[in-house]
């Protein structure tokens, strides 16, 4: 957190007070996760020793209260409340019950003036959903500090903040741990020896029933699994409508490997559709193909976050063959970048990671004249930061008037929930949207969606489902 405001210009301390020694349980319990669970780069909530402290500063802009204490300061104070208490123990009984914390800032103990929804990518483990909680305080309440310290109009208080609840005592946390959170762990142990829990299911369909309201799966036609071996699944997909014929441009992702790749399928009037074929392999994970036509050409924008950079790729031959065509924007581990063109000018709605923590729950936005950039970030980022709001889950929809996006959710797990915003304002100075409606899935695709799209009357979808392991293999033509 210093050196996040030391880059942005701040002179940062790190200042030590003297409290009396707290529990040693959460510690304890971390320790036992790293060594059964063999746990690596889960680093934020280790301990540091050799943290160079200075003394109290007497004259100080803002002060940010990590102790949870509840000292009072002279200066303005920011403190975060984690699951509505100042401690992590909060958050950590709370995740160990299952349940997930929000996080607010507090200035001067009186007035919430930012809020965070952070996602927890592994309900399973302790000691992940703790690095994701306390990797979104640091971006909250980096990004907090730096908006009271240029004096934005933005800092005002969104609410009236309670009292911080008590920690938990430390018997509430080993029972916490013993009880609630092991049953569920070995559960899951159980389920991932049974089962592949991260297979997904792509469907299509050309909607027929053009007086069926717009976004009603339900409606509209029944929708056909893209079929793959059990061994091999495509995600993320995307239409793409070129010289009267169908075309759908998935996530590739083989067992065997330990990468995605970009395929292609092709969708025939009768429904039928090829075995997908890749088109784009890279080094590192390719997801979220996302395929437009723009300037007499056609354009790629996919995710491929492993690889630093966000990446444009042009179509050489299309649909088979594609070429690095720039990287809009360097050194940025953007997720699921979506484009828009609004008012005459480009738009990229994306979450992104901020080093650490998960990929489904910051949303950042940038524009630009033209498609080469250069891509600007918006000055109000991180836009929003909600594990049901953030994460872009198909490109944007135009019905009428109105422009919508749709939106993961991932409340009760990822991949378990789809939404749709809608752009309320959009520009230099404020990003704007709806709360998300949920999308609901089609009987095919229970229990939930993850990515909705469509081009012209192709529309597709996908859906996470168990595949059991002992599930023969079925050959396909081309496969690797």
């Amino acid at each position: 957190m210093a050196e996040r405001l030391v880059e942005k210009g701040y002179d940062a301390a790190l200042v030590a007070i003297n409290l009396p020694s707290g529990s040693r349980v959460i510690d304890d319990i971390l320790a036992f996760e790293r060594k059964v669970q063999r746990l690596r780069g889960n680093v934020l909530f280790e301990r540091l020793s050799d943290v160079p402290v200075s003394s109290l500063r007497e004259h100080a802009s803002l002060r940010l209260d990590l102790t949870g204490s509840g000292r009072k300061f002279a200066a303005p104070t920011l403190t975060p409340h984690v699951g509505g208490g100042a401690s992590m123990e909060t958050a950590a009984h709370m995740l160990m019950q299952g349940r997930l914390p929000d996080i607010d800032i507090v200035l001067d103990g009186q007035e919430i003036v930012a809020q965070a929804a952070p996602m927890i990518d592994s309900r399973l483990s302790l000691l992940r959903g703790l690095n994701d909680v306390l990797a979104r305080k640091v971006s909250l309440l980096v990004n907090a500090a730096d908006r009271y310290l240029k004096s934005e109009p933005e800092v005002k208080a969104l609410k009236t903040s309670s009292n911080p609840t008590s920690p938990p005592t430390s018997g509430k946390l080993v029972t916490g741990y013993l009880f609630a959170m092991m049953p569920r762990q070995l559960m899951g142990a159980i389920e991932r020896t049974l089962f592949n829990i991260h297979h997904w299911h792509t469907l299509y369909r050309f909607r027929t029933d053009t007086s069926a309201s717009a976004l009603a799966l339900s409606e509209g036609g029944p929708w056909t699994v893209l079929p793959d071996d059990g061994c091999h699944f495509y995600a993320d997909p995307f239409p793409f409508d070129w010289n009267g014929r169908h075309f759908i441009f998935v996530e590739d992702f083989a067992r065997t490997d330990t990468k995605a790749v970009l395929s292609v399928a092709e969708v025939f009037a009768d429904g039928t559709a090829t075995v997908p074929r890749t088109v784009i392999d890279e080094p590192y994970h390719l997801s979220y193909p996302q395929v437009f036509s723009r300037d007499g050409e056609i354009w790629m924008l996919p995710e491929g976050a492993e690889g630093n950079d966000l990446v444009l790729y042009r179509a050489e031959s299309f649909p088979d063959r594609w070429v690095r065509h720039a990287v809009l924007v360097p050194g940025r581990t953007l997720f699921d970048a979506t484009l828009l063109e609004h008012d005459g000018r480009l738009w990229l709605f994306a979450s992104e990671r901020d080093g650490y923590g998960s990929a489904s729950d910051m949303m950042v936005v940038y524009y630009a004249d033209t498609l080469q950039g250069p891509w600007t970030p918006h000055r109000g980022n991180p836009v929003r930061i909600d594990r049901a709001a953030a994460r872009p889950g198909g490109q944007f929809l135009r019905i009428g008037d109105r422009i919508l996006l749709p939106l993961q959710n991932g409340t009760t797990g990822y991949g378990d929930g789809l939404g749709v915003a809608e752009l309320l304002e959009l520009n230099e100075e404020r990003v704007r949207l709806s709360a998300p409606t949920p999308l609901a899935a089609p009987e095919q695709a229970t229990p939930a969606i993850h990515t909705f799209n469509r081009s012209g009357r192709l529309e597709v979808i996908d859906c996470k489902v168990s595949v059991p392991r002992w599930r023969r293999r079925r050959k396909r033509d081309g496969d690797r």
